[in-house]
């Protein structure tokens, strides 16, 4: 079958990414597909069942079993759908593994940096080539993920970093953290820092290199910050959630920018929060909150 859109989200069969696919799903129409994808298929399909059942959905919605920090197998299903439908129109990088603050964070760090960095790079690489024109590629991440929140000594690792470079660095970060090395290098305890200005560095690289097609070509590579949202994912991190929003509000502006036509070049390669430039430089090292985690 044609469709006239094709979107895909990974990590969503909970949290964000179902609320993401949620929101496309009730705003895009009848003759465009949403793939719902995530590790488990059991949890896949009752994902799809919630979405495909509510009287808001407008779209075809298909769940897909996708570990996205398999890179071979994030290829295989972009050259599927490459074949199948001849390109896709929207990418939405989201998936991510639990990360507690009561379990070291050392004993944590290999599942949690392949999926979310793992995963983003496959992302990055093996869809960003499938984009049709007006096609939009984004990247969940954080306002953490700006770079003035890494130690000075780490910066050069990713500042205009090439995305193999970007790789390099998270390995070695990876490496350094089974050392028992990382923080006397400079490296923060908490993943959550340094794998979210990784995955925004990682953006950064792809867009650069691709600038200047995809502009005439009305394509958006970016990074995106839902803000403090409530979800399980946050929960251990937070203890005031007041301001927080739920995923079905954090998924609005994201939706927003996906769906906007034509997209606003200023954000091509950068980090937007509700329509909003997070600078690259900004932020400091948040080390008081290192200080609360397990050792």
């Amino acid at each position: 079958m044609t469709y006239a859109r094709v979107a895909l989200v990974t990590g969503a069969n909970k949290g964000i990414g179902l609320a993401l696919v949620e929101c496309l799903s009730s705003r895009l129409g009848p003759g465009d597909l949403v793939l719902l994808t995530g590790r488990s298929a059991e949890r896949v399909s009752a994902a799809v069942a919630l979405v495909a059942g509510s009287p808001a959905t407008t779209s075809e919605i298909q769940g897909r079993v996708l570990d996205v920090s398999d890179a071979d197998a994030v290829a295989a299903m972009a050259a599927e759908l490459g074949d199948r439908y001849g390109g896709v129109d929207i990418v939405v990088s989201n998936a991510s593994a639990m990360l507690t603050p009561d379990r070291p964070q050392s004993a944590q760090a290999e599942e949690f940096i392949g999926v979310a960095n793992g995963g983003a790079h496959a992302v990055l690489r093996s869809f960003g080539p499938l984009l049709r024109p007006g096609g939009r590629l984004v990247v969940v991440a954080s306002s953490l993920g700006t770079l003035g929140h890494l130690d000075p000594r780490l910066r050069p690792l990713f500042d205009g970093a090439s995305l193999d470079e970007v790789e390099k660095a998270v390995a070695s970060w990876l490496s350094a953290i089974h050392a028992g090395t990382s923080e006397e290098l400079g490296w923060p305890r908490w993943l959550n820092v340094p794998s979210k200005v990784a995955q925004v560095a990682a953006v950064r690289a792809v867009a650069a290199e691709r600038r200047a097609d995809d502009l005439p070509r009305d394509i958006l590579v970016a990074a995106v910050c839902p803000g403090l949202v409530d979800t399980p994912l946050s929960r251990p991190w937070f203890s005031d959630f007041s301001q927080a929003r739920t995923p079905a509000q954090a998924a609005v502006p994201i939706v927003d920018l996906l769906l906007s036509a034509p997209m606003n070049p200023e954000f091509h390669g950068e980090l937007v929060r509700s329509g909003h430039i997070l600078p690259w430089p900004h932020g400091t090292p948040p080390r008081a909150q290192d200080l609360t985690l397990a050792p």
